[in-house]
């Protein structure tokens, strides 16, 4: 709770209107679960040049998914795809101990799953335009609310 607190006063201290904070916000959150892993931060100082929106809003949602959160989402975002397209073909399930990890069998099944990207890319596509719509209605109801409280 003090770490959605910290954000929503660091959000506050932009010198742009809550309704433009609230969608710098979202276009940040928007890219930081988008499918283009690693380049979220490259991405949005991009779009906040070429937009002109407040640099430190697109980042701050841009950082939200962060190392503790990006294996969860983006396994749930495949799952979530696979869910929307079905299971492509060609892909299967390995055998997996450590002797596997360690000898090079693990790696050449994973590259051999690269099939798996199609899901993962749609899936991860369609979760962050719903994470970017809900967190640009909960930055702006926050941002207000906070901004009138101070």
């Amino acid at each position: 709770m003090k770490r959605i607190y910290t954000t929503i006063r660091s959000l506050l201290l932009v010198q742009d209107t809550l309704e433009r904070t609230a969608l710098a916000f979202s276009l940040g959150v928007f890219l930081g679960f988008s499918p283009l892993i690693g380049l979220h931060a490259i991405l949005a100082l991009i779009v906040a040049f070429a937009f002109r929106l407040n640099k430190v809003a697109v980042l701050i949602g841009a950082s939200i998914n962060n190392p503790w959160t990006i294996v969860p989402y983006y396994s749930f975002a495949t799952w979530f795809g696979i869910q929307l397209i079905g299971v492509p073909e060609g892909i299967s399930l390995p055998q997996v101990g450590l002797s596997h990890l360690l000898q090079g069998e693990f790696w050449t099944w994973l590259l051999s799953q690269w099939r798996l990207l199609i899901p993962a890319f749609l899936g991860s596509l369609v979760l962050c335009t719903i994470l970017s719509l809900f967190s640009y209605a909960l930055a702006l109801i926050l941002l207000k609310r906070y901004s009138a409280a101070s």
